[in-house]
């Protein structure tokens, strides 16, 4: 586990290979598969997940990963079912409006005095689904009890970033800062990194660059910083050799592939 949580991977796994048996053991290999980018080991361990609890979570974090929000929320709105006597449906489509399952979900998450971090999980997939008032309402669940979470401040000023402006934002990380606290250690690139979103691009060739590898937006920003700038080589890259997976990097890579091709006259860039 601290290997993994290291990033050090294949270390990880050759540790693992000597390891018991166990439900542990299983969920990490689950999680090395997907860093690892091994769909063929990823479905394997995938089939021995269990339903309870631990497997579960750790399934909805895989498809949060892997930008399958919708099934996180799912698998999220099931553990409550279970845990919390109230009875709701077992499949929960979102609809370009909240549904009324999803009010319903939110009741049960201001209620909830067990597994309180799913307020943030859940949070964090409707951020991703574009619903950041559902998102800022969950949340609030969660501050109340833990206020100095940094990755719950984060995601607050995130929201607020994209209900209102930059300054908004900053105004809430600022908070934060201000605390000098274990919390704010531990999520620290992250806050210089979103400082220089909430900025427009400020110091983003200080910032953003040793990130890169660290959190994923970090490249894909750094991307638009140089397509503001005009500066289309580098730009293209950081982007080609990047596998699209989500609607902002295909077009991030499309946009940079336009404009190489514009300027060298290539019209193999601009197909």
């Amino acid at each position: 586990c601290c290997y993994f949580f290291l990033g050090m991977y294949p270390q990880s796994e050759k540790i693992l290979d000597s390891a018991p048996a166990s439900r542990l053991k299983t969920r990490l290999l689950f999680h090395l598969a997907h860093k690892l980018g091994d769909e063929k080991k990823l479905m394997e361990h995938h089939q021995q997940l269990q339903d309870v609890i631990e497997d579960q979570l750790s399934l909805a974090s895989i498809h949060y990963l892997r930008s399958h929000y919708q099934e996180a929320i799912d698998i999220y709105k099931r553990i409550l079912l279970d845990n919390s006597g109230i009875l709701f449906p077992k499949q929960f489509p979102l609809k370009k409006r909240v549904s009324q399952d999803d009010i319903q979900l939110l009741s049960v998450l201001r209620s909830l005095k067990e597994y309180l971090a799913l307020n943030v999980y859940v949070a964090l997939c409707y951020y991703k689904l574009d619903y950041y008032d559902v998102s800022q309402e969950v949340l609030a669940v969660y501050l109340q009890k833990y206020p100095d979470s940094a990755i719950a401040i984060n995601l607050k000023a995130c929201n607020h970033f994209r209900l209102y402006n930059g300054k908004a934002a900053e105004t809430e990380i600022k908070t934060l800062m201000d605390q000098s606290s274990s919390s704010f250690s531990f999520g620290h690139d992250l806050i210089r990194h979103n400082i220089v979103v909430f900025r427009g691009g400020t110091a983003a060739l200080q910032v953003l660059p040793p990130l890169v590898d660290v959190i994923p937006e970090a490249r894909l920003n750094l991307v638009i910083y140089h397509l503001k700038q005009e500066e289309y080589k580098e730009a293209f890259l950081l982007v080609k050799d990047l596998e699209p997976s989500v609607p902002q990097e295909y077009i991030l890579k499309g946009v940079v592939n336009v404009a190489i091709g514009q300027e060298s006259g290539s019209r193999e860039h601009i197909k």
